[in-house]
């Protein structure tokens, strides 16, 4: 039994090389994180165990792959890089990664919703251009913050806010419960926050899914965070809303090109916060994400 870690960068190169354990599955490491969808037959070569951090993988793509049978997705969007269905008729099983970061993103979308109750990204600018900015910031104490799907991430979220004083209620597809947090309708959930979080997985049934219905039913001046998937909310009706003032600020770590183009409406308003897809980014999460795909690798190489 083989692996390929397809498309590692060199901090999780490290992570990788250092939890390997004697006996574990022969995993070799292609230290390029710029690979294209063509090239996974030749880095793969026969091997049955692709490790996938963000790299796209075709079907017809994965069909090429002589001997492929398991993909380990570092996370669990792998449906904005894959079609999990269409890999499993081939007879690929595709294997998420679920709970590593979700302090990690928690603290990322309480940071995109602080700085944008406060501006500080905005007169940071603004000073750096000799412009000295200042606005009435919104106090979170005592505000309500709703957060839209309630896994781990948002568990935690909802753990930090609690703390600081503010009221917390949310919506998710299936009866949950949490201390303190009330649980409401969709559209409760929307009409009565200041500040809206997404915490969604990104599937048909979530695509589109925060429309410009959704977003019009929101409070004027509300506050909307998305550390999910870009393709979860209506982005033409999110950027009229930023520029009319109905929605007053977005923390945004994801979108739906990525890289996000230098050129693209949102670079051009001042009342967004701009985040790299980088919410689950810190050296905890890292060791999370690498224990986990090793535990995946060893668990498929004893034919579990």
């Amino acid at each position: 039994m083989r692996g390929v870690f397809v498309d590692a960068n060199e901090s999780l190169a490290v992570i990788f090389e250092r939890l390997e354990q004697p006996g574990d599955p022969k995993v070799r490491i292609n230290r390029n994180p710029d690979i294209s969808p063509e090239q996974y037959p030749e880095i793969l070569d026969g091997a049955e165990i692709a490790i996938v951090d963000h790299t796209a993988l075709p079907t017809d793509i994965a069909k090429k792959c002589a001997g492929l049978k398991h993909v380990v997705f570092l996370g669990t969007g792998a449906r904005s890089y894959m079609s999990p269905d269409e890999l499993a008729e081939t007879g690929i099983h595709v294997h998420l990664i679920k709970g590593y970061g979700d302090t990690a993103v928690a603290e990322c979308a309480i940071a995109l919703m602080w700085e944008g109750a406060r501006g500080l990204a905005k007169m940071d600018r603004g000073i750096r251009a000799g412009n000295w900015l200042r606005d009435d910031g919104m106090q979170l104490t005592g505000k309500t913050l709703g957060l839209i799907g309630f896994g781990g991430i948002a568990a935690e979220v909802a753990r930090i806010a609690l703390g600081a004083g503010m009221r917390v209620i949310a919506w998710n597809r299936s009866p949950k419960k949490y201390p303190k947090v009330e649980f409401l309708d969709f559209d409760e959930v929307l009409t009565e926050s200041d500040v809206v979080s997404i915490h969604l997985l990104l599937n048909d049934e979530t695509r589109g899914m925060i429309s410009r219905a959704c977003i019009e039913g929101m409070k004027p001046g509300v506050i909307l965070v998305n550390t999910a998937r870009g393709a979860i909310v209506d982005e033409e009706a999110m950027i009229e809303a930023l520029k009319s003032g109905h929605i007053r600020h977005a923390g945004l770590d994801v979108f739906n090109i990525e890289p996000l183009p230098a050129d693209h409406p949102l670079t051009a308003l001042p009342n967004v916060t701009l985040s790299a897809h980088s919410a689950f980014r810190t050296p905890e999460a890292s060791e999370n994400l690498m224990s986990a795909a090793w535990e995946h690798c060893r668990r498929i190489a004893r034919g579990k």
